[in-house]
């Protein structure tokens, strides 16, 4: 019943129930074994950040949560409903939104109509009004095809895509890697926004400068585990720890 209600409504079926848990998470891509044990959880309206080098399994982590790996064991629940054995299709109905890091983004369409292309997964989408006034950026080149936009510009609009869907819980995988200082900034202001807004983030980043002042809560991944949770208010404390995972 309550996997039913969630998959009609994209929210909670209820509100004391986190949006995101991870129980002893195994995840594999044929026979290479990449997640080993994976324990965290996600509560509505946080902005979460999984740090740590690359290959370390944090985008494995993403991608097992939309069952786009090819063998996950555990427990994976989206708020409250067991997703390990659902195809990604239904796990994406729940209310998720998956911002790969290669983003997507269709060449030959225009910015718009990439926009629009997306189903809904959730009630309450944004309107177009309400993503260009977010992403001014796109409302000037709404008619340019995907493939001409700078890296920024298809960032924004790989973000803008997920938000018209009426997703809730947002996966963002490297969303400010490459991209110059101006751009990266509007990013940022568009997490704080979504967190007030009441939007749930899980990210990935090895940019720690930007995901440091945004996240509520961190975990460090080093070799398919997790190593270390803290939270925003611990961070200073664990500027040791972060330099020996990370070398920051």
């Amino acid at each position: 019943m309550a996997e039913a209600q969630a998959l009609q409504s994209g929210h909670p079926p209820d509100t004391g129930t986190p949006a995101l848990v991870f129980e002893d998470v195994n995840a594999w891509y044929g026979e290479s074994h990449i997640l080993h044990g994976v324990n965290l959880h996600v509560q509505p309206g946080e902005v979460v950040s999984l740090l740590g080098r690359n290959g370390a399994g944090r985008t494995t982590t993403l991608r097992a949560l939309m069952g786009l790996v090819g063998k996950r064991t555990g427990s994976i629940r989206v708020n409250g409903v067991d997703t390990i054995r659902m195809a990604p299709h239904r796990i994406a109905r729940l209310g998720l939104g998956y911002c790969p890091e290669e983003r997507g983004i269709l060449t030959s369409l225009s910015c718009e109509e990439n926009l629009m292309l997306p189903p809904a997964v959730g009630e309450g989408g944004m309107g177009i009004a309400e993503i260009y006034e977010m992403f001014p950026n796109l409302q000037t080149r709404w008619r340019s095809p995907g493939g001409r936009l700078s890296g920024g510009e298809q960032q924004m609009l790989a973000v803008a895509r997920i938000l018209r869907t009426g997703a809730r819980i947002l996966l963002l995988d490297e969303i400010s890697e490459g991209l110059a200082p101006v751009i990266v900034q509007a990013l940022a202001r568009m997490i704080v926004q979504l967190r007030k807004r009441g939007f749930t983030v899980l990210m990935v980043e090895q940019n720690f400068r930007f995901a440091a002042p945004l996240a509520d809560r961190f975990y460090i991944m080093e070799r398919g585990q997790i190593k270390q949770e803290f939270t925003a208010a611990e961070l200073q404390a664990n500027m040791d720890t972060l330099s020996q995972y990370l070398g920051v």
